[in-house]
C-alpha cells in the first residue's frame, strides 16, 4: 500500500497506471470540492491521458482512491466490490 499523499506517484508512475487502466482515464481525477475550486472543466480530462497525469503530479490530492495495481492493470477501486475481483485475477 502506498500512501498518495506522503509518497505521491511520479508522472512516470502515473503514466504506467494510465496505460494499464481498465476504467475511463478521467475517472482517475476527483471531480471533488477542490477540483471546483481551482476551476477546472472536467470535459479537459475525458480520454486526455497527458492532462490526467499533469494535474495530477499539480494537485494530487485529486487522486481518486483508491488505486489498485496488479502487474501493468490497474483499477479505481470503487466500488469497493471491483477489488476482490481485481485481485482474484490470475
Amino acid at each position: 500500500m502506498i500512501l498518495y499523499i506522503k509518497t505521491p506517484p511520479t508522472a512516470d508512475e502515473l503514466e504506467k497506471i494510465v496505460e494499464g487502466l481498465e476504467d475511463p482515464v478521467e475517472d482517475l481525477v476527483r471531480k471533488d470540492a477542490k477540483f471546483k475550486k481551482l476551476e477546472l472543466n472536467p470535459d479537459d480530462y475525458v480520454g486526455n491521458p497527458k492532462a490526467v497525469v499533469e494535474i495530477l503530479v499539480k494537485h494530487k490530492q485529486l487522486l481518486q482512491r483508491p488505486v489498485l495495481v496488479k502487474g501493468s492493470q490497474a483499477i479505481i477501486g470503487r466500488p469497493k466490490s471491483r477489488i476482490v475481483d481485481f485481485l482474484s485475477r490470475s
